[in-house]
């Protein structure tokens, strides 16, 4: 009697050790499903890092609370966060939905952090999950490629921009629909507005140029507000940019002088030379030479670089050496809060010449 009374408390305690255990397993499989995690399901197309160029990345987090945000990282050597290095965060929304703006790079990181983690603008490798860093997802940006619409005008070949741009730190959406050239040959573009935003006008040359003068011939661009930019300019999609502008704009403010030369970076005090641009067609030159960098801007539209120059400047420091860099031209809205643009707008350029 006392070996089946024995017997019984040991299978008793062998049932109860299971169902302990298994509810511990179910505890530990809870525990695992709770845990925070992000993805990414909209991946934008690889490139090579653009501070120019701009792309749509969105994702999704479960298991997030609300004091928890994303912090993207776009790679191109380095990582680099994402949208810019002094807006590093990324909101999640009620819906557990998350979107924002990345420069393009090889790959795209998302990570779910909490008020612990403080973003540096670059990092050689993405931190893994611990501490402040509760979710990380990696992809590898997708190999679309798109045909560009071309353009000719003025007899060389233009591709038409169809893609956002933080220009001048303003976020600016281009559409080819406004760019054209009419029955004249001339070439336009515009501003317009579109569903609720302001879209934009851009066209580069399909090759590069390199050494020799440059001649964009505008008719009046008086009526331009102070929100707008029109701007011709040469770039680089990879670094240095080598970039040089003559750019007519404002930038928000009624009273300043309406135009510039610039050789990047603006922020260097003798990189840029403002003046006024009148009423009226003019000519604007950039000749460019080994170490140095001369820009002119007279009345009418004559390309033979003559008469009373209603500005001129010959830049000898900072001038880049050609790289693939292609010329540009874009008509864009600048974000003032001051003047924000009120109406649609349009600049028409009679002519584009190279001489080597």
């Amino acid at each position: 009697m006392r070996g089946l009374v024995y017997l019984s408390r040991t299978i008793l305690s062998a049932a109860l050790a299971a169902a302990v255990c298994l509810d511990l397993s179910s505890c530990r499989s809870s525990r695992q499903s709770d845990a925070p995690s992000v993805e990414i399901s909209r991946i934008p197309a690889a490139g090579p890092g653009s501070p120019e160029k701009i792309e749509m990345i969105e994702g999704r987090v479960s298991g997030a609370r609300p004091d928890q945000r994303i912090v993207l990282f776009s790679q191109f050597g380095m990582w680099w966060v994402q949208p810019l290095a002094n807006q590093p965060f990324t909101e999640i929304q009620p819906d557990s939905t998350w979107k924002n703006w990345t420069h393009p790079g090889s790959s795209y990181a998302a990570l779910l952090v909490d008020s612990r983690f403080h973003p540096r603008p670059t990092i050689a490798a993405l931190p893994k999950v611990g501490g402040s860093v509760l979710a990380v997802a990696r992809v590898a940006g997708t190999n679309l490629s798109t045909t560009p619409k071309i353009l000719s005008f003025s007899g060389y070949e233009w591709e038409l921009r169809n893609s956002a741009s933080d220009r001048a730190g303003s976020m600016n959406f281009f559409e080819e629909a406004n760019v054209f050239t009419d029955h004249s040959g001339l070439l336009h573009l515009r501003i317009s507005k579109r569903e609720g935003h302001w879209t934009s006008a851009e066209v580069k040359l399909s090759r590069s140029l390199g050494y020799g003068s440059y001649a964009f011939v505008v008719r009046d661009v008086s009526h331009l507000e102070p929100a707008a930019v029109l701007s011709f300019f040469t770039w680089d999609d990879l670094p240095p940019q080598r970039e040089m502008d003559i750019e007519i704009s404002r930038w928000g403010e009624l009273r300043d002088k309406n135009a510039q030369y610039v050789i990047q970076p603006y922020y260097v005090p003798s990189n840029t030379v403002r003046f006024n641009a009148p009423a009226g067609t003019l000519t604007h030159w950039m000749i460019w030479e080994p170490g140095r960098a001369s820009f002119r801007t007279v009345h009418g539209s004559s390309l033979k670089m003559e008469g009373h120059p209603v500005a001129e400047h010959v830049f000898t420091s900072g001038v880049p050496s050609p790289g693939t860099e292609m010329v540009r031209m874009n008509l864009y809205v600048y974000d003032s809060k001051r003047m924000p643009l009120q109406d649609e707008c349009e600049v028409i350029i009679e002519k584009f010449e190279f001489r080597p």
